[in-house]
C-alpha cells in the first residue's frame, strides 16, 4: 500500500492535541481538513483509549464550516439526517451517501479523463483556458471532494477574472459540454 493510500495517523493526546505521526508536529483541525481536500484519509485515535475519534473530529470539521456561513449542506438534507438517526440502523442513508459520493467522484474522473484525452477541440485556440476554467469549477462547485482529481498533481490555474460571473462559468461549461457531445 503506498503512502497516499494509507490513512494518515493522527493521535490526540490527553491535552486534546492532535499530533501527526508522519511528521512529527501538532496539527490543528483545519490542517486535517487540508489533508483530506488533498485527497488524503485521516484516522485519529486517542492516545490513551485507543479509541477511534475520525467520525467525531469529521463532523466537528463540518459543523465549523457550517457555523462559518460556508453551507454546503442545504437544511433539507440535514433534516434527513437527523430523521435517519430515528430509524433502526440508520435506515438506508449512509449507503445511499456513500454510493452518492462514489458516483461524483467517479464522474468527475471520467469528466477529466475525456477532458485530457487528445481530441480535435483540444487544437482549438483557447481550450486549454476552458479547461482550466472548467476544473477551477468543478472544485470549487464540489469543495474539493474528490482530492487531486486532474490526475496531474498541479492545481489548476484560471486565466479569468476572480470575480467572474457564476453564470457566466455555468455558460461556457454548457457550451464545452455541448461540443464534446457532438464530438461522441
Amino acid at each position: 500500500m503506498s503512502e497516499q493510500e494509507k490513512p494518515l495517523l493522527i493521535k490526540r493526546y490527553a491535552s486534546r492535541r492532535l499530533y501527526n505521526t508522519e511528521t512529527s508536529d501538532y496539527v490543528t483541525l483545519e490542517d486535517i481538513a487540508g489533508f483530506i481536500r488533498d485527497g488524503r484519509e485521516v484516522q485519529i485515535i486517542d492516545l490513551k483509549t485507543g479509541d477511534d475519534l475520525t467520525r467525531q473530529y469529521l463532523l466537528q470539521i463540518i459543523a465549523e464550516h457550517e457555523s462559518r456561513g460556508e453551507n454546503v449542506l442545504p437544511v433539507n438534507v440535514l433534516n434527513d439526517l437527523v430523521r435517519s438517526y430515528m430509524v433502526p440502523g440508520g435506515g438506508m442513508m449512509p449507503q445511499f451517501l456513500q454510493s452518492s459520493f462514489e458516483m461524483l467522484r467517479e464522474s468527475q474522473s471520467k469528466m477529466m479523463e475525456n477532458m485530457n484525452a487528445i481530441n480535435p477541440m483540444s487544437q482549438m485556440p483557447g481550450f486549454e483556458a476552458m479547461q482550466a476554467q472548467q476544473k477551477a469549477f468543478l472544485k470549487a462547485m464540489t469543495g474539493g471532494l474528490s482530492g487531486n482529481w486532474s490526475g496531474s498533481g498541479q492545481e489548476a490555474e484560471t486565466t479569468s477574472e476572480p470575480k467572474e460571473d457564476l453564470d457566466d462559468i455555468k455558460k461556457q461549461l454548457s457550451e464545452l459540454q455541448q461540443k464534446l457531445s457532438k464530438l461522441s
